[in-house]
C-alpha cells in the first residue's frame, strides 16, 4: 500500500460538518414525504393526477431509501456514536463497535445508496412507457439488482477469512484508535473488496443510466424537461463517479488523518448531492408543478401526456 503524508486535523469538525449535511437531506426528505401524501390526498377528483399518483409508492420508496441512507451514515461518524448511541450502550465492547462498522458498510454499499440509485432508474425508465406499471414492479425491480449485491456484500464483510495472505485494507472495515483523551475508539473503513463490488454496480448501472437518459431526451419536446434530464444524468453520473473514485483514495491513508477524513467527506459529499438532486427533480418539483397547473402533468417526466396534449390542439386548430 502506498502511504502519503496528512495532516493533524480537529477530530469532530468534518463529523459536524457530516451531521449538517445529514440534517438538511432528512428535512429535504421530510418535505417530499409531505408533499408525497399531500399530492395523494389531492388526487382523488382528477384523472390526470390520479395518473400520476399511480406511482407514488416508487416515490415513496426513493425518498425512504434516502432516509435510511443518511442515518446509516451517521452511524459510521465517531462524534455521533460517541455521544448518542454509547451513552445508551455502555457495555458495548471494541468487536461490538467494529460490528456497527459492518453494519454500516453492508447497508450502505450494499442495499440503501444501490436501492436509491436503482429506483432512480426505474422512475427514470417509467417516464417513457404508455402505460404505468404497477409499484410491485418496482420492488421486483430492486430485488433483482440489489439483493445479489447486498448479499456478496455481506458475506464479503461478516464473513472474512482470519488468514492474512492479503494486506489488511483489502478486507479491513474498520480500525482502533486511540482519541485526544487516550481512549480507544473505533473508525469505519471501506476495504477494498467492497469497493470493488460497488464500482462494479456503479460501472453498469452509469451505462444503463446514460442509455436511459438519452432514450428520455429523444422523446421530450419541452426545454425545461430536456434541462431536468441533463441536470439529473449529469449530478447522477459524476457523482457516482466520484464517490467510487473518492473511495479507492480512502485506501491510500489510514482511519483518523486528516486526509482520510478530507476524502470521506467528499465521498459522502457526492452521494449527498446525488440524493438531494435526484429528490428534487423527481419528487418536489414534479408534484409541485402537476399541482401548480391543476393536473396538465401525469407522471414525473410528463413526456406522454404533454406529447399527446400538443398533438390533440395541432389538430383542433386545423
Amino acid at each position: 500500500m502506498i502511504v502519503l503524508p496528512s495532516i493533524p486535523h480537529p477530530d469532530f469538525a468534518i463529523d459536524l460538518a457530516t451531521l449538517s449535511l445529514i440534517s438538511v437531506l432528512l428535512l429535504l426528505s421530510f418535505l417530499s414525504l409531505c408533499l408525497i401524501f399531500y399530492f395523494k390526498f389531492k388526487t382523488h377528483n382528477s384523472y390526470y393526477l390520479q395518473s400520476f399518483n399511480a406511482l407514488w409508492t416508487v416515490r415513496f420508496l426513493l425518498v425512504l431509501f434516502i432516509i435510511l441512507w443518511s442515518l446509516t451514515e451517521a452511524l459510521r461518524l465517531p462524534f455521533f456514536r460517541k455521544h448518542y448511541i454509547y451513552p445508551f450502550f455502555e457495555d458495548l465492547t471494541l468487536g461490538q463497535q467494529a460490528s456497527l462498522c459492518k453494519l454500516h458498510l453492508v447497508l450502505s454499499l450494499g442495499l440503501l445508496e444501490p436501492g436509491f440509485l436503482v429506483t432512480l432508474l426505474f422512475l427514470l425508465l417509467v417516464s417513457i412507457k404508455k402505460r404505468t406499471p404497477r409499484g410491485s414492479w418496482a420492488f421486483l425491480f430492486l430485488l433483482a439488482t440489489c439483493l445479489p449485491l447486498s448479499s456478496l456484500q455481506f458475506l464479503f464483510v461478516f464473513f472474512q477469512s482470519s488468514r492474512s495472505e492479503f494486506p489488511s485494507w483489502f478486507r479491513r472495515s474498520s480500525v482502533i484508535v486511540r482519541d485526544g483523551s487516550h481512549s480507544r475508539i473505533v473508525l469505519c473503513s471501506s476495504p477494498f473488496l467492497s469497493i470493488s463490488l460497488f464500482g462494479a454496480f456503479a460501472a453498469v448501472y452509469g451505462l444503463y443510466f446514460l442509455f436511459s437518459c438519452w432514450s428520455v431526451v429523444s422523446l421530450v419536446i419541452n426545454k425545461k424537461l430536456r434541462v431536468r434530464t441533463y441536470t439529473l444524468a449529469f449530478t447522477v453520473l459524476i457523482a457516482v463517479t466520484l464517490q467510487v473514485l473518492f473511495l479507492v483514495l480512502s485506501l491510500f491513508w489510514e482511519p483518523g488523518e486528516l486526509t482520510f477524513g478530507v476524502v470521506e467527506f467528499i465521498e459522502f459529499l457526492s452521494t449527498f448531492t446525488c440524493a438531494a438532486v435526484g429528490q428534487g427533480i423527481l419528487v418536489i418539483i414534479p408534484i409541485v408543478d402537476s399541482l401548480a397547473v391543476g393536473g396538465d402533468c401525469c407522471r414525473w417526466y410528463p413526456i406522454i401526456t404533454q406529447t399527446k396534449t400538443e398533438e390533440e390542439s395541432k389538430e383542433e386548430s386545423v
